[in-house]
């Protein structure tokens, strides 16, 4: 090799640690050259290797009876669904690309997550996300709100496959780093997937789809450092996405899957051909010979490490059984994408890279990845200052306000609560579906699957201010929360996906945070026996401003196997009898109603145990199960007023309630304690769910009745459900409009 060796400066530069570039030159036996080097920085970089979470992740429960593929196996999870059927999903993030420029950040965060999909021979039936922005009243907020938003919604749009579901917060804290966490969901006949590996020495290796160009060089490890103002120079690192040829990509790939002549595939996501080559070899213990030459590019003279790190979008890299080239071909040029022999599988497990006839690296493709060589940390950690603050939180110093209707009407129009019309309105629910989604009104999404009864319901769910004031509670609540919406649905939890977003994990309070939240989450998820299928960490969310809340991001899928047993949110007859099944407690602590008029004071993580949250969802399914209810929809944001108003508004009916008088009246209205749902029912079997309820140790209190279009508190009048129903529908539009 003529290249010149790396120097330590350059290796610190890539982001590398001096002890890492030790290593990288005691595994080579060598000094590296740049190539080399920059081969490293991206595949040691947090973001391909999870060096400073890894320890913990395993902690997580990764084994179920319906789990097909071990988390961390192939590019998505997979779990068992029945009829013969696997559904394949995953959630990652796309943040920093997305707070630079919004619109390609988050379309390409789309796409990506898409391949991992149909990369294993699933085709993609429902995209949902997980955002977070600042402040709404900054402009800035709003041009990144609606430059996401755009790329979401056209990139799913073009692409065919419908948005059903999502949420998003607005938190000072998300000022600089907002969060872009996207998810997909697909379907595939079990024993038709294919894996992300290599084998079979003189097998050719194919890249196909687009070009590469420069868009995305440096990609992994511009997502592994913090934000600064001069961020913006990183522009070229945000890769430019092409829904069209995706499409394209996603129809070729699944009809070569079905010609069995396919070895292996991977997509080409962060670190470009550097990751699916390593990845893939190391997989499947062998080595690869790559001519970076045969690479189509968009660009001239590109350098040897500009193509192996390219992050442009819409790439596959495909192992081929040797001697049914043609077939493959003849696939890829039916749908016009490039398909190129760039190199072959070879014995050994080294990957020899070459430019010209000349070799530009030569590394151990074990060296690369996680479990591999890749350097394993666990940082320090320390409580947060901030905590001993919450320790001291007394509500009994928060005055309770005279006037309930005014309180009611502010959390209506609070953008964490209220209608995010605006932004679903750009969003296509039902593209492309033969897969059907119902779009009826209910916490969880429902996706039917063709010709079958069944039906998926999916959900992404968070509330990073639980977590921020108790990582450890916040995260069982954002695992539960996503399991209560399954049940609520109608169907049975099955799995999650995780995005864990969180700040620099040097920084020992974010560590600390971190490590409680991976506790938290295990033991949350054991308990609903919904095991982790694999997913996406994002450390780095951290500008000088700080670092954003932590945000362990929960992407669950749930069984249901009649989509005729769907459960909706909505009242549907005035006299129904409205029934509390759940603990009301006096707590006020981390509400949104505590922020919006009591200027937010730290407090901690409302009231939660995961036991009384367990019992609950088993007295919910039992009660679901035998047609007792005609709606169910869970407490959280806003509390038992604003989940009364959600299921009121659809119908245009309102309700009255009459409330705890040994609970304050804010806390019983407002207050966010966990492990609630409000039913409407009829009188008669009312009783039937109190015995249910008894036999599950679950209270439950029948509340009032639903109305015609009043609302009633307590006997005052709060006006006509109208009112709220314009409060809440137009709050987010108020402030974009203005852009």
């Amino acid at each position: 090799m003529s290249e010149a060796l790396a120097t330590l400066e350059q290796a610190k530069q890539l982001g590398l640690l001096e002890e890492e570039f030790n290593k990288i030159k005691e595994i080579l036996g060598r000094t590296p050259n740049f190539t080399e080097l920059s081969i490293y920085s991206v595949m040691w970089s947090e973001h391909c290797s999870y060096k400073n979470s890894i320890t913990l992740l395993k902690t997580l429960p990764r084994k179920g009876a319906k789990m097909l593929v071990e988390a961390g196996e192939e590019n998505a999870g997979l779990i068992d669904i029945g009829d013969g059927l696997a559904c394949a999903f995953k959630i990652e993030s796309h943040n920093h690309p997305s707070a630079i420029e919004p619109y390609q950040g988050a379309a390409t965060g789309v796409g990506g997550i898409h391949r991992d999909i149909f990369t294993m021979g699933a085709r993609p039936i429902a995209s949902l996300n997980s955002l977070r922005f600042g402040n709404i009243n900054n402009k800035k907020t709003q041009h990144l709100m609606r430059g996401v938003v755009k790329g979401i919604g056209d990139y799913g749009n073009c692409f065919g496959v419908p948005t059903v579901a999502g949420e998003i917060y607005f938190e000072d804290c998300y000022n600089t780093n907002i969060l872009v966490n996207a998810m997909s969901v697909g379907v595939v006949k079990v024993g038709e997937t294919v894996s992300a590996i290599a084998e079979g020495a003189g097998n050719p290796v194919y890249i196909v789809g687009s070009a590469t160009g420069k868009d995305g060089i440096h990609g992994a490890s511009f997502a592994s450092g913090d934000l600064s103002e001069d961020s913006a120079e990183d522009l070229p690192s945000v890769q430019v996405g092409d829904p069209f040829q995706e499409k394209l990509l996603l129809e070729a790939t699944l009809e070569a899957i079905k010609t069995g002549a396919i070895v292996g595939m991977q997509d080409m996501g962060a670190a470009g051909i550097t990751c699916s080559t390593s990845e893939m070899s190391a997989k499947g213990k062998h080595g690869m010979k790559i001519f970076l030459d045969k690479v189509p590019t968009r660009q001239a003279h590109m350098k040897s490490w500009e193509i192996l790190l390219s992050e442009s979008q819409e790439r596959m890299l495909v192992v081929v059984e040797k001697g049914k080239e043609k077939i493959i071909e003849a696939v890829f040029d039916k749908w016009d994408l490039h398909c190129e022999i760039i190199g072959e599988v070879i014995d050994g497990e080294r990957l020899l890279y070459y430019m010209f006839d000349e070799l530009v690296a030569d590394v151990p493709a074990e060296s690369l990845v996680l479990g591999g060589g890749a350097p394993i940390y666990k940082r320090e950690i320390k409580e947060p200052e901030y905590i001993s603050a919450i320790k001291k939180f007394n509500a009994d110093k928060i005055n309770i306000p005279t006037d309930m209707i005014v309180v009611a009407k502010k959390l209506a129009a609070n953008v964490n609560i209220a209608s995010k019309k605006w932004i679903t309105v750009q969003y296509d629910s039902m593209v492309g579906l033969k897969n059907t989604s119902t779009n009826l009104p209910s916490d969880a999404a429902l996706i039917r699957i063709i010709g079958k009864n069944k039906a998926l319901a999916v959900t992404t769910d968070c509330n990073a201010k639980y977590v921020y004031a108790d990582p450890y509670i916040g995260a069982m609540i954002a695992v539960s929360e996503a399991a209560r919406n399954i049940v609520c649905s109608g169907a049975e939890p099955a799995a999650i996906t995780n995005c864990l977003n969180f700040g620099n994990p040097y920084n020992p309070e974010v560590y600390w945070q971190f490590t409680n939240a991976i506790k938290g989450m295990g033991d949350a998820c054991r308990k609903f026996d919904t095991p982790v299928t694999g997913g996406n960490v994002s450390f780095y969310n951290q500008s000088e401003e700080g670092p954003v809340y932590p945000t362990p991001t929960i992407g669950m899928v749930g069984i249901l196997d009649d989509h005729k047993n769907q459960m909706t949110l909505d009242f549907i007859h005035a006299g129904n009898v409205i029934v509390l099944i759940g603990k009301a407690t006096n707590d006020i602590a981390c509400s949104e109603y505590l922020k919006a008029v009591h200027n937010d004071p730290l407090s901690p993580a409302p009231y939660f145990n995961l036991d009384e949250e367990y019992n609950l969802q088993q007295a919910i399914k039992e009660i679901i199960k035998n047609k007792l209810i005609d709606s169910a929809h869970d407490v959280s944001e806003g509390g038992l007023f604003i989940t009364l108003l959600e299921s009121a508004m659809i119908n245009n009916l309102g309700f009255e309630i009459e409330t705890d008088k040994l609970i304050r009246k804010d806390a019983y209205l407002f207050g966010e304690g966990q492990s609630r749902v409000v039913v409407s029912t009829t009188a008669e079997k009312a009783f039937v769910i109190e015995n249910i309820c008894k036999e599950f140790s679950v209270p439950v209190n029948v509340l009032g009745r639903v109305t015609d279009g009043s609302i009633s508190v307590d006997s005052e009048d709060f006006g006509n459900i109208n009112t709220y129903k314009e409060i809440y529908d137009t709050a987010i539009g108020r402030y974009m409009i203005l852009l």
